[in-house]
């Protein structure tokens, strides 16, 4: 004999209790586990505790297999509360913001994907906000990928083994009216092991622009993200498929007068789901 589902208002909240105290429960348990992987890691190497990898499969299998009333928006935040938090408490960092385009809006996608725990750091420019994170012992930087022109050559910051690199780009899943919708870079001192390859990043210098060359770019899965005069050359935001091997970009260039080209990070490709509002 199956027990009858609750049907009495009382019964639901009693349900809801159950269901809350559970969750507490869980989280609690969380917090244990994160605990003891502390505990661990004191005696192995130290580093930054951001997954960018495991952190957008999480996201993405989250909002596959979504459903129900409850609204995806809700349930994305309170995941991204939980990892950003626990990542925090792992090992304590600040997240810079790039406010050169107004607060509001970075505000919102800081809050949105670290929570209100991690303190958020304004700066005026991209640029400012990749000399606070190198000179950080663990922080992450956030600035909008859409800079135009004005915000200078910010990318070449992000050239040389020890520079800061592009490590995400948010939001992690994408759809119409996200609440913390603005595209952004997310920036952090070189991962050993988390990075996610999907779109590889590069900073190139050439002598010249020409349509030629952005069709050799799209032969290798390849496109100019940003440029921007450079003295007497043009420097190159190139973002790439992580499946193309390294060599074949920078060949694609050579034709337009390339001198100089190095890796400046990577991150997850573009995951889009339609809104359920």
């Amino acid at each position: 004999m199956t027990e009858a589902a609750p049907t009495s208002l009382a019964d639901l909240r009693g349900e809801i209790d159950r269901i809350d105290s559970a969750m507490h429960a869980l989280l609690m348990e969380r917090s244990q586990v994160i605990e003891t992987l502390i505990s661990i890691k004191k005696t192995q190497a130290s580093g930054s505790a951001f997954r960018p990898g495991r952190e957008a499969d999480i996201m993405k299998r989250l909002a596959l297999s979504h459903k129900g009333l409850l609204p995806l928006d809700t349930v994305e935040s309170v995941w991204r509360i939980i990892i950003a938090t626990f990542t925090y408490v792992q090992a304590n960092y600040s997240v810079h913001a790039d406010t050169s385009g107004g607060d509001a809006a970075m505000r919102d996608s800081a809050r949105f994907h670290f929570g209100f725990t991690v303190p958020y750091i304004p700066h005026e420019d991209a640029r400012s906000v990749i000399g606070a994170v190198a000179e950080s012992a663990g922080d992450l930087g956030i600035f909008r990928m859409d800079q135009g022109a004005s915000a200078g050559i910010w990318w070449r910051d992000l050239i040389g083994a020890d520079a800061p690199k592009i490590i995400a780009r948010l939001p992690f899943v994408e759809r119409p009216n996200h609440p913390a919708g603005t595209p952004v870079y997310c920036i952090a001192k070189p991962l050993a092991d988390a990075a996610v390859r999907e779109i590889v990043l590069y900073a190139a210098r050439v002598e010249r622009w020409s349509e030629g060359l952005r069709h050799g770019l799209a032969e290798h899965l390849a496109e100019v993200s940003a440029s921007a005069a450079d003295g007497s050359h043009l420097s190159l935001l190139v973002a790439a498929s992580g499946e193309v091997d390294q060599a074949a970009i920078r060949q694609a260039l050579v034709p337009a007068g390339l001198s100089d080209f190095a890796e400046i990070g990577s991150h997850a490709a573009r995951f889009s789901v339609k809104s359920a509002r």
